[in-house]
């Protein structure tokens, strides 16, 4: 995202320096205000208009003392600007299921990303579970939480920064935790024992809609399982949750398959999920797609998201996906599942599968015996 600059055209030479010194500020403060914009909205396109927008801002109309810290002024700017797209986002309404952009980030940041003096982890900030537990905030509580909970404000910075008092300040954070108490109970803090656990439950569920092993599926969701799908309205998809088991897997063994697939388990928000990527196929049918996954306390699987929506998918690198075909991806998961080899269980299922089939024209020939018989009578005794 390019720098916003001012035209030197009419500068004075110290309103000039006054601008490069600003400048330099703004380029340090960055990194802090795209991670609340981006926070505040789940939207990486979002954070980088906001952020741009909350710089121009400065620069076309500076705060008075340059002399004193510049955060909490862009932090005000920037959270307004992202109240008023929160507004439009809400009147516009929303085509579907709602569920955030996704962004890469790195794996090795997953261990030591809680700030101990932080409520929510900075790294567990971005996960996808918070981003969708955010959206049952006002913008303001939203606002105060993450200031409060996560950046590690004091009430009175979170006070100077909003523009409003220390006593609004602890009733939005006390309304807002109450707001996060679904989350707070089954919380996907980025550990490395939670992205070991998801990993591999990432992996055999991809390995086992690969394969259709229905038996294996059942075993692997929780009962109340949820899965969710993004697709904006432009691509196929799922405009409500899915819930329960059986529908869960019946939706999944039909989207789930295709031909062409490339697929790789990374870390995206915080924790590990699945990019896959298909050969292009009927009109809207997704190509590109993110799963992540939550575990309940048991480590099942109890709620599969999916974004295939493209605008929030423009972080994600696809380039380096790697190449391999269904039956190479396959061994290769069930090769780190320490699973037998597929051949073992599928020729049992396909046995199930063929008795199942007989037993179906088994019952259609007697079915078709019978009417045959009830027509005999008929006609004898019409004679």
């Amino acid at each position: 995202m390019a720098e916003p600059q001012l035209p030197d055209a009419g500068q004075t030479a110290p309103s000039a320096q006054r601008t490069q010194r600003l400048q330099h500020s703004l380029a340090g403060q960055r990194e802090h205000i795209w991670g609340l914009c981006y926070r505040m909205t789940g939207s990486s396109a979002d954070a980088d208009d906001l952020t741009q927008d909350t710089f121009r801002r400065a620069l076309e109309a500076p705060p008075p003392d340059l002399e004193r810290e510049l955060r909490p002024w862009l932090v005000r700017v920037a959270v307004n600007l992202c109240k008023d797209a929160l507004r439009e986002r809400k009147r516009r309404g929303y085509n579907g299921t709602w569920l955030p952009s996704a962004i890469e980030t790195s794996a090795a940041a997953t261990s030591s990303a809680q700030d101990p003096e932080a409520r929510y982890g900075q790294l567990e900030s971005v996960t996808f579970a918070f981003l969708i537990a955010l959206e049952a905030l006002t913008a303001t509580q939203r606002a105060v939480l993450l200031l409060r909970d996560v950046f590690d404000y004091s009430v009175a910075e979170t006070a100077a920064a909003l523009q409003v008092s220390g006593a609004s300040v602890k009733t939005s954070l006390h309304r807002a935790r109450h707001a996060m108490a679904a989350y707070d109970r089954n919380p996907q803090t980025p550990t490395p024992e939670r992205a070991a656990q998801l990993h591999k439950a990432l992996q055999a569920l991809c390995m086992h809609l690969l394969t259709r092993n229905v038996a294996a599926l059942e075993a692997l969701l929780s009962d109340d399982v949820r899965a969710r799908n993004d697709g904006a309205g432009k691509l196929f998809a799922a405009r409500k949750p899915v819930l329960g088991k059986a529908k869960v897997i019946t939706f999944s063994l039909k989207v789930g398959g295709g031909t062409g697939i490339r697929a790789q388990i990374r870390s995206i928000n915080g924790l590990p999920a699945l990019v896959a990527l298909r050969a292009p196929g009927k009109h809207r049918v997704p190509t590109h797609s993110v799963t992540w996954l939550q575990l309940d306390p048991a480590g099942k699987i109890c709620s599969i998201d999916t974004l295939v929506a493209h605008d929030k998918l423009r972080s994600v690198d696809w380039a380096s996906l790697p190449t391999a075909s269904g039956a190479e991806l396959v061994s290769a998961l069930g090769a780190a599942l320490q699973v037998p080899p597929p051949a073992q269980w599928v020729k049992p299922a396909a046995r199930r599968v063929l008795a199942a089939g007989v037993a179906r024209a088994n019952a259609l020939l007697a079915r078709g015996r019978s009417k045959l018989a009830r027509r005999r009578r008929s006609r004898k005794s019409a004679r």
